[in-house]
């Protein structure tokens, strides 16, 4: 079966890292996570920058030059970036920018209105949040007026299960990603999801996991599949999230 994995990071040598309470995680090379995901029909997927790498976009654009064709970029930018990089990050693959409200590192959300119309109205870019039940409850009506949003991580809590489902029936992607830093059991929510709409759920990795108690591992794919059955399970773990991401 195919898959687009459409979260992971890459922490390359070389580049900044910033000290997130305490944390700075180890490195992993594109190489690393290549090696990971051989066993899987892998046919592209999402960098997305992580509170450690801030609004550094040396290491993401290196990273999308040696993954290559059918890969794509989230990354952090503040509000005040120039149009002229916004397009030249286009042109590189990079699709949206990331609200980390859950770790920070990212723009604040007192810009989230603005910049997701600026960079929507320009090159068609969504935003991302991560962020837990009290702050998607706080944003709800807000994102709904959004152009595009994802949001990683299931929300994180079961408590933003109706959240997901109202934001899922209203066009909102949602990521079925980071299974083993969730505070439920996925299974409580990936049908529920994928039953509001079907086009809304894209699975991704979240390789390498930082500060999970658990990593990506082959169970999690084996759980979509068996919570939707093999033709959804298609739908979720490659037709959606390669639909957002590849506009070619």
């Amino acid at each position: 079966m195919n898959v687009f994995d459409s979260h992971f990071h890459i922490i390359p040598e070389g580049y900044p890292l910033h000290s997130n309470a305490g944390f700075v995680p180890d490195y992993f090379s594109v190489k690393d996570y290549l090696r990971v995901m051989k066993p899987y029909a892998l046919k592209g997927g999402v960098v997305v920058s992580g509170s450690f790498q801030r609004q550094d976009q040396g290491y993401l654009l290196d990273s999308l030059a040696r993954l290559g064709e059918g890969y794509f970029g989230v990354t952090q930018l503040l509000s005040s970036v120039r149009d002229e990089e916004i397009l030249a990050l286009s042109a590189s693959r990079v699709r949206g920018v990331r609200f980390n409200l859950k770790r920070g590192g990212s723009e604040t959300v007192d810009n989230l209105r603005y910049f997701a119309s600026r960079i929507y109205d320009l090159a068609k870019w969504h935003i991302e949040i991560y962020a837990g039940p009290r702050d998607i409850s706080s944003l709800y009506d807000t994102l709904l007026q959004l152009p595009a949003v994802a949001i990683d991580h299931l929300g994180l809590d079961k408590a933003s299960l109706p959240f997901m489902i109202k934001l899922a029936e209203r066009g909102v992607k949602i990521k079925a990603t980071g299974f083993g830093r969730l505070g439920f059991d996925p299974r409580l929510v990936i049908a529920p999801i994928y039953a509001a709409n079907p086009s809304s759920l894209m699975f991704g990795s979240d390789l390498p996991g930082t500060r999970a108690p658990r990593p990506f591992c082959e169970n999690d794919i084996a759980l979509i599949c068996d919570a939707l059955g093999e033709a959804a399970a298609g739908q979720v773990l490659y037709e959606n999230a390669h639909k957002f991401y590849d506009r070619s």
